[in-house]
């Protein structure tokens, strides 16, 4: 993936969990199963993506924290929180692709339509 080469900083643990990417293919898949560990050659059968990518992809997510690794098994962080808040941003980016051209995303002011009900009793 090309980078800004001015503002890139070797070890920046950012991951792209895009839609479609690797890292979130591999990172869904074993969301699903956190407990489980499994070997890189696994991962890509079961996910698809292709072998060659996915030892960097792993190496880029534990970088972030968002995997963790016992040679040679790969798993799902066993920090709780880690898993709840990539859940939370997988889920809320689904809905977003998902509703984004809904009547309410195509319609700017749908929120000034609605009646004003904080002063009533």
């Amino acid at each position: 993936m090309p980078v800004d080469f001015e503002t890139h900083e070797p070890g920046n643990p950012r991951v792209d969990l895009s839609e479609g990417t690797n890292a979130r293919r591999l990172l869904e898949f074993l969301l699903q199963t956190p407990t489980v560990g499994y070997t890189p050659a696994e991962l890509a059968e079961e996910t698809t993506v292709p072998r060659g990518s996915v030892g960097p992809t792993l190496n880029r997510l534990e970088a972030a924290g968002l995997v963790r690794h016992k040679e040679p098994y790969w798993a799902a962080p066993e920090d709780d929180r880690i898993a709840a808040a990539t859940a939370a941003f997988l889920g809320v980016e689904t809905v977003a692709s998902t509703y984004s051209d809904d009547w309410y995303a195509q319609n700017d002011g749908w929120a000034e339509e609605l009646p004003d009900l904080s002063d009533e009793e």
